[in-house]
């Protein structure tokens, strides 16, 4: 297996980025096989090609800068009859902050990127560029990637597998609200504004899809009425970061493009099939839910056109399962997959021998439900089988003809062994295996897997504990309960792999806390009924699974007495710092103190198509009153009796600080607010070892104020050894030295210090 030649592939990646890498810290975020053995391999934001042997690899080349000048190629004819592009002013600047990148061709030859609200073409054997479209303006751009909050330079297209044509839209956001954000700064402010569609907005954006033949250039509009800018799974229209536009498949011919259009509210999707030399489309079927629909499988459907059917993923039976339909009548035929349990993902779909292989959490019965675990089944329902042991988490990736695939085994407390095996499931090599000896050797202490009641007291919540390394069964001990209510995702993220880190839930334990994160109803990847417990209505969704998250801790704490249910603390970010203030409002004699980061308070200050999907749209009364009232934080702000600090970056352009005017600057490397970031790239900036080498951190502040620091060093140098005096005074010192600043984790943790400890 010649890519996990870590020696091998260093070396091809050194040539290629023209940087030295070591074999040991290659720092591979993803790996992807291609054709005859080539695979991709993702590292610091850029992408390489590589061959099967390793013997090189090639970095794909970032797209040029825009331009107001021609390309150097000749304009084809039908460029040159075409309306030159009116370049509509700014209302301000519009600075996005991911770096664009070109989405590249399924034969990597060709390329297209954005510039001037327009698709471009790039041939990268020889550099030559062509303009696509011509008619795109400020507004009303091709392939624009804006969700309001999220946006980049990238163009979200999805290219026909022989890379000859690519279906894209045009982005209407002309009738959008715009979004603003001031930097904070000692000379003159900088503006940034874009498109950002707002919760109950009469105008939100929409797309008007397009298929573009790349011999002639051909733009076909497709003839059907502008799409709400929604993704059956994601809060956007391209999900995964790879530029392509999900829900659209090409059929080999390219001759048909298979799509899903969703309505603003996710409560019902239709399936088409549009012709893509006259833009003709066809209804072929339609589901309504009464909630919303999907998120428990990742994959949604798969297009077939050549048998003339479509495999689709339904909660109709309360689990997420597959279910064949075809294509011509829109008639269900069969369903796929069977038993409790949702489908998760397809891992691949042999269509040759029409079977489906995928992945599902909670069809085998007494173990984690969160497993996941590989199956295949034929598309006839039949032969539904078991691929992996049940008894470990596993994440897969099938070779591209199906006939094996690497296995990943873990669970929260056996770490990972790879695996290649036979599309049976048959060991056939052993790739690696994680070796965590050095760590255990170090005194590092695995978490604990554990299974309490829900509010109702009958219902199995899972979640994930960590205590310190120097926990005594005998002691009392302070709560932190990490909290994030998705309803998309929940506080342990449904992920029971093994990690050796958990955010900083371990670090955090150290300073002589058990730290809880708790998966809740209304989080998915279980039942249906499960997941709309207690989401799908705004009064619901002001539930954020606290009743939940407290009815587990006291579970938590008849099992495990160490547990002090009279000093309990709660901290989350993004949704999770909009639920600990939920947290403290509704349950203040619970909740003693609670960290909120970046919190989504008011949901109608916040993107659409985030709450409309699981709340549903606004309705404002007779009376002025909105239905969206009730789970706004700010209405329940009396109820407070604890400790609540509150924390919002200034230039956070996820969820606005409109939600929370607070925040700050750090003067430290000329940086001018925060984003919505997390933990780890919100302390990029600072200096986070300046504080390991010295035995107080209190006297490095006094000696060098205008530095900034994580909480990295300081536990290890003062709170792990707990002392209320110097927590004060390095308090102290932050809050009245202009200079002086730290990341948020480090505020976090001096502030849970002096509001649980002190209890």
């Amino acid at each position: 297996m010649p890519a996990f030649d870590a020696t091998r592939l260093a070396a091809a990646l050194s040539a290629a980025s023209q940087r030295q890498m070591s074999a040991d810290h290659l720092s591979v975020s993803e790996y992807k096989p291609v054709s005859a053995g080539a695979f991709t391999v993702s590292m610091d934001e850029r992408i390489f090609h590589c061959a099967g042997e390793v013997l090189s690899c090639t970095a794909e080349l970032l797209p040029p800068e825009a331009s107001t000048e021609p390309a150097p190629a000749e304009k084809t004819a039908t460029q040159a009859k075409a309306k030159p592009a009116q370049v509509k002013p700014p209302l301000a600047s519009t600075t996005r902050r991911a770096k664009a990148a070109l989405n590249l061709s399924p034969d990597k030859k060709l390329a297209v990127f954005l510039r001037d609200n327009n698709l471009w073409l790039r041939v990268m054997a020889t550099g030559e560029e062509r303009q696509l479209t011509t008619d795109g303006i400020d507004g009303f751009g091709y392939g624009t990637d804006n969700a309001g909050w999220q946006h980049s330079e990238n163009a979200v297209a999805t290219w026909s597998a022989d890379s000859k044509k690519l279906a894209t839209f045009q982005l209407d956001e002309r009738k959008t609200g715009m979004m603003y954000l001031v930097s904070t700064t000692n000379r003159h402010p900088h503006l940034e504004a874009w498109h950002y569609s707002l919760v109950g907005d009469k105008e939100v954006t929409h797309i008007e899809p397009v298929v573009i033949d790349l011999a002639t250039d051909k733009i076909t509009r497709l003839k059907t009425e502008p799409l709400e800018h929604r993704s059956m799974e994601c809060d956007d229209v391209s999900c995964d970061g790879d530029g392509r536009w999900n829900d659209v498949e090409f059929s080999p011919d390219d001759k048909h493009l298979a799509f899903v259009s969703t309505s603003r509210d996710h409560k019902d999707e239709w399936v088409k099939v549009a012709d893509t030399e006259n833009g003709d489309v066809r209804d072929v079927f339609h589901e309504h839910v009464p909630t919303y629909y999907g998120w428990q499988s990742k994959t949604d459907w798969k297009y077939l056109p050549e048998s003339n059917e479509i495999l689709w993923v339904s909660e109709r039976s309360n689990w997420a399962q597959v279910y064949l339909y075809d294509l011509t009548t829109g008639k269900l035929k069969n369903q796929v997959t069977h038993g409790d349990g949702p489908v998760a993902d397809f891992a691949s779909v042999d269509e040759k021998h029409r079977v489906l292989y995928f992945l599902a959490t909670g069809k085998e019965k007494s173990v984690d439900p969160y497993l996941r675990q590989l199956y295949r089944v034929n598309f006839d329902g039949t032969g539904q089988t078991l691929l992996t042991d049940g008894k470990l988490d596993h994440t897969v990736t099938m070779a591209p003809d199906a006939s094996s695939f690497v296995d990943v085994a873990s669970d929260v407390t056996t770490p990972k062994v790879v695996t290649l095996r036979d599309n049976e499931g048959k060991p056939l090599v052993l790739l690696a295996k994680e070796d965590i000896s050095a760590l255990l050797a170090a005194g590092w202490k695995m978490p604990t897997l554990i299974d309490v009641k829900a509010r109702d007291g009958q219902t199995d919540l899972w979640g994930i504990l960590f205590k310190p390394t120097d926990f005594d069964a005998k002691q009392k001990y302070p709560l932190v309960d990490y909290v994030y209510p998705g309803p998309q995702d929940g506080s342990c993220g449904g992920d029971h792999s093994f990690k050796t880190s958990f955010i900083d839930h371990q670090a955090l334990a150290e300073l002589g806390f058990l730290v809880v994160c708790i998966d809740g109803q209304g989080n998915p990847h279980r039942s249906k009924s499960f997941h709309d417990a207690h989401a799908s209505r705004p009064e619901d969704m002001g539930d954020d699974t606290i009743p939940d998250q407290v009815a587990g801790i006291k579970s938590l704490a008849q099992q495990l007495p160490a547990v002090d249910l009279s000093r309990v603390g709660i901290w989350g970010h993004s949704g999770g710092g909009n639920a600990t203030v939920s947290a403290m409002f509704h349950f203040p004699e619970f909740f003693k103190v609670g960290w909120s980061e970046s919190g989504n308070h008011d949901n109608r200050d916040y993107e659409d198509d985030w709450d409309e999907r699981w709340a549903g749209l606004e309705v404002i009364g007779a009376d002025g009153k909105s239905n969206y009232d009730v789970h706004a934080n700010q209405n329940y702000a009396a109820n407070l009796q604890g400790k609540l600090m509150l924390v919002h970056g200034t230039m956070d352009d996820n969820v606005p600080p409109s939600n929370l005017v607070a925040g700050g600057r750090c003067p430290d490397e000329g940086k001018q607010g925060l984003r919505h970031a997390d933990d780890s790239e919100r302390a990029s900036w600072l200096r986070p070892n300046d504080a390991l080498h010295h035995a107080s951190p209190v006297g490095l502040l006094r000696e060098e104020p205008g530095r900034c620091y994580s909480s990295e060093g300081v536990q290890d140098a003062l709170l792990r050894r707990y002392d209320p005096q110097a927590v004060r005074e390095l308090l102290t010192i932050l809050v009245s030295e202009p200079r002086a600043c730290a990341t948020w984790d480090l505020w976090r943790t001096l502030f849970c210090a002096l509001g649980a400890k002190e209890l």
